[in-house]
Parts: C-alpha cells; structure tokens; sequence
C-alpha cells in the first residue's frame, strides 16, 4: 500500500529542502542552485530569502556575487524574475523557454502589439545593441521602433525580454543600491551554455520543493503536458500520496523529517518561492492566511512561519528616524510562540535596517 502523507509530514519535507527547518552553512551559489533560483523580481527583498535559509548570511555575499558574474538575475519559471547562478540561466531558461514564447502573445499589455510580427527578426535586430551595452527597456524599444515604427517601443523590448535571455545588470539589486533596470544578454555577460532536459527539471524541482504532485511541477515552471515527463521517470521516484488520494512523487534519498520535529520561527519575503511554487500550497499555507491574501491588487503578504505554517504576516514601515517591524497574528500566539516571533522579528528588522544605522528600530507585535 502507498504511503500517505499528511499536511505536517510535507511541510517538515519541504522546509528541511528549503533550508527553513534549520539553516545551513553551504556557499549562497550552492543554495542558489539547491532552491533551483529565488524569486527576485524585487531590487532587494529577496536578500532576506538566503538571510533565512543560510546561518551568518550578509547582504554582501550576494550582492558580491552580481558583481561578479556568479549570480544573475534573469526571467525564467513563470515568466518572472529569478536570482540564480549562470549554469542554471542558461540551463532553465532553456526549459522553461515555452513559457515564456506563451506569456509573450497572451500578455494583456503586449500580446496585441507583437501580433503578426517576426520576433526572431527583432531578436536579431536586438542582439548587437544590447552587446555593445547593457540598455533599459524603453531605450531598446525605441531603438528598434526606428526599424518597426508602426509598432508599440514597449512591446518591441517586451518580445526581446521573453525571446532573447536577458539579465538585469548591476547596480539594480545590489544591497543598499539602486539603478535603473537595465539589461544585456546572457550571451554577452555570461558566455554561452547549454540547456536542461526536462526530466532534470523535474528532479532539480523535486529536491527543493518534494514531494510534489505533477500539478505542482506545472504550477512552479508554469509548463504544461508534464504527467508526460513524470511517467517515465516513475520507475526512479518514489511515489506517495496526500490525504486526497493525489499522487506525490520524490527523489529516493530526498529528507523526510519526523513530522513533528522543531519548526523554528521564520520571516518569508514577498516572492518568496516556497509560497509560489505548489498548486496546493495547504503544505504551508493556512486557511486564516488565504482568507487574509484573498484580494487581487493588494500588497504580497510576507509571510511569518510558526511552527512551520504561515500564522501571521510582517510589515516594515520607515519614517526618517524610525523603522518599525509590525507582525499581525492571524491566531492567538502562545506566550513561547510569541516570544519566538518576537525575537526573530528584531534579528530580522537589524538585517534589513543595517544599510541605516541611524535609525530607532522597533518591533510591534499586533494581534
């Protein structure tokens, strides 16, 4: 009989995988790479994503890593930014690349302005201009407008964006920096490199987000059709299911935690992929959470986890002296866990306040 695992037996799983049962001392590139990338369309707050996974972690050990090339940050799964290292640029870009060929005639905003137009003419048209210098989008568009004029200049570097790899070039998203977010493409700031298979795509999604339903596989990438990938691998998986009888699939020497071992306090921030990243996100999710986040159009929640499950949620307000961490509970808190979520929350807001040394720093803690 298969094994049946419940909501505490993948939550323990999927936050040993994640780094958030305890955190590890392995180099931020090899996190990186083990996380499969971090969510980063943000400048900034993904930071606190590898300050929460990664014991002693500075800004500067990321923010280092852009300026060196070992990082990049670059649209990929679900058309959206991701922080990852150049070998996975090259090799997710190249599997996920159907997404992002999706998302550029279906997008509200540019679908219609690339309609009947020869992408890969465009493609090419982009090429040497974003070798010669990294470029902002409207700078791209309109440098292109002069051979397509009776196209719109944004949806012209909007089909570059989704055909051709780009990375966001530095200062945008170094710590404490800003820029304007202007790209060149991996080609040009990486080199060249190959793509993944779509059956390491699966197992490069399992070690970090398993066990995992071929549902959730999609949800992640944002690709479709990949029951047809999971069947043949199945003789090499181990296969479980949840409480609805949804079949789970796992690497066979993934960690499989003691469903009630410690779950330490943890600050997620607002992209953060271990929220994205399940088609049933009950793992982690509660019901008072979803309830809170129903809306369309408001702000993304950052997340705090206790005891493993998403209990409250945390804002950082700033006036010009002080900066205040508030965490809104949305269920009473024992004394422990609110003395837990208390603490953390003042280690946190010294992280993400340390750029500001001159600031009265507090914490709120609002039920």
């Amino acid at each position: 009989m298969t094994q049946v695992l419940g909501p505490r037996a993948l939550n323990r799983a999927t936050l040993a995988r994640q780094f958030l049962l305890e955190r590890t001392t392995r180099p931020v590139p090899d996190v990186v790479e083990h996380l499969v990338g971090l969510q980063a369309q943000t400048p900034h707050s993904w930071y606190l994503g590898l300050w929460s996974r990664i014991a002693g972690f500075r800004p500067e050990d990321a923010a280092d890593r852009l300026l060196d090339r070992s990082l990049v940050r670059i649209a990929l799964m679900r058309s959206t930014i991701h922080l990852v290292t150049p070998r996975d640029a090259h090799g997710l870009r190249g599997a996920v690349q159907p997404v992002l060929d999706r998302d550029l005639f279906q997008n509200q905003l540019h679908g219609h302005g690339v309609r009947g137009l020869d992408v890969e003419e465009v493609v090419e048209a982009a090429r040497p201009l974003l070798a010669e210098r990294a470029r902002t989008s409207r700078e791209l568009g309109a440098l292109l407008q002069t051979h397509w004029p009776d196209r719109p200049a944004a949806s012209l570097a909007y089909a570059v964006r989704n055909r051709l790899p780009l990375v966001q070039v530095p200062p945008r998203g170094l710590w404490g920096r800003s820029g304007a977010i202007a790209h060149t493409s991996a080609e040009a700031w990486l080199g060249g490199g190959a793509g993944f298979s779509l059956e390491t795509l699966v197992r490069r999604y399992l070690a970090a987000f398993g066990p995992a339903t071929v549902q959730d596989v999609q949800t992640w990438s944002g690709l479709t059709h990949l029951r047809e990938v999971v069947e043949p691998l199945r003789p090499q998986l181990r296969v479980f299911h949840d409480e609805h009888g949804r079949e789970l699939f796992d690497l066979p020497d993934a960690p499989h935690p003691d469903p009630d071992a410690p779950a330490p306090v943890r600050f997620l921030y607002d992209f953060d992929n271990l929220l994205l990243s399940h088609a049933d996100r009950s793992r982690v999710c509660t019901d008072e959470f979803r309830r809170a986040f129903v809306r369309r159009g408001g702000p993304v929640p950052c997340a705090v986890l206790v005891d493993g499950f998403t209990a409250a949620h945390w804002t950082l307000a700033r006036d010009r002296e002080t900066a205040t961490l508030s965490v809104h509970a949305h269920r009473l808190l024992t004394d422990d866990e609110s003395a837990e979520v208390r603490a953390e929350a003042e280690r946190v807001l010294e992280f993400t306040t340390a750029a500001r040394r001159s600031d009265v720093s507090k914490v709120a803690l609002l039920t």
